[in-house]
């Protein structure tokens, strides 16, 4: 499977989709609907009232929603790692490790705002890679402001990564007073399009526009099949970790770069579930995209094949065992 997803083969998109199907099959022999968080932001909850009356006539809607969100964005987090050149050859490996990693555990493969806030991430991601030695990038990066803005109003403490875009502009751009006040500005766009609505509504209350944000230690059950899940995402990441910094020297300014992006990326994701605690994992998957980035060279990079063939039989196998013999996906 590894030599497969290694090749960059058109046919390889409809192999990941087929894995992808096979590995989260689960999410569709017991469909879980999404429920209505005090954390989540006013438009996530919003678009979840709007869709309560298809969820009850059709169990699956939520659950190929979900599928269909997770296997784009393992597309186009392949696409940027093979178009931006982060490896020495293009791959499917990166996509694979994405689906593979978010079915360890069950919260992410359950429609949420920090699934969505994924794709958005992708987006700016893709836009702070654009800027490097572009003249004017004005427009981008207050494209990016009003993309993180806008998130806000999913996840409110996904403005936590404001911390890693201003990291980001730092990094791929001199500094710029002026692009950085672009950027805050583009974060600040949709509330003060949400202040008019609310004005024309009637509504107006200023405590819908001051964050409610609170900082404390996850309240997280522990167990072995977490344990598990953890040691499968950790140690493909440290491997990946150890192997890109091996091949720094030999990457274009520009790359190393991009790397610099993503792992400013996951330290920022991994400080998020932090902002307004929950009982669950749910705001973790968005540290799942740079991971999958790392563990994709791992499998790509190992001088000894038979490596990265171990690491994905045992995640596959743990996933089936979690998934048909685990306390939480209702199996």
């Amino acid at each position: 499977m590894i030599g497969i997803f290694k090749q960059k083969n058109p046919a390889n998109l409809l192999i990941l989709l087929f894995m992808g199907i096979g590995i989260k099959l689960p999410m569709f022999l017991n469909p879980q609907q999404p429920v209505i968080r005090e954390e989540d932001g006013i438009l996530f909850n919003g678009l979840l009232r709007q869709t309560v009356s298809l969820s009850t006539s059709m169990p699956l809607f939520f659950p190929v929603i979900t599928f269909l969100l997770l296997f784009v964005q393992a597309v186009v987090l392949t696409r940027f790692i093979n178009n931006q050149r982060m490896m020495t050859k293009p791959s499917y490996l990166p996509g694979m490790a994405y689906l593979l990693i978010t079915s360890l555990l069950p919260e992410w493969n359950i429609f949420s705002a920090p699934l969505l806030i994924n794709s958005i991430l992708l987006f700016i991601l893709s836009s702070l890679f654009s800027i490097y030695n572009q003249p004017n990038a004005r427009g981008t990066i207050f494209n990016i402001g009003v993309a993180l803005g806008i998130s806000s109003f999913l996840l409110i403490s996904s403005l936590t990564f404001i911390v890693w875009i201003l990291l980001a502009l730092a990094v791929m751009r001199p500094f710029r007073l002026n692009e950085w006040l672009i950027c805050l500005l583009g974060i600040t766009t949709p509330f003060y399009f949400y202040a008019i609505y609310t004005v024309i509504d009637g509504v107006w209350e200023w405590s819908e526009f001051v964050p409610r944000i609170t900082l404390d230690l996850p309240k997280l059950k522990q167990s072995v099949w977490l344990a598990g899940s953890v040691f499968l995402i950790m140690v493909p990441f440290l491997t990946g970790g150890y192997y890109v910094q091996e091949n720094l020297r030999r990457m274009l300014i520009h790359v190393r770069k991009g790397w610099s992006l993503l792992l400013l990326y996951l330290l920022a994701a991994l400080l998020l579930p932090f902002v307004n605690t929950s009982d669950n994992f749910e705001n973790w998957i968005m540290a799942m995209i740079p991971m999958a980035a790392f563990h994709g060279c791992t499998y790509f990079y190992s001088g000894w094949k038979g490596y990265p063939l171990l690491l994905f039989w045992l995640t596959v196998a743990f996933v089936l065992a979690y998934q048909y013999g685990g306390p939480s996906w209702g199996m």
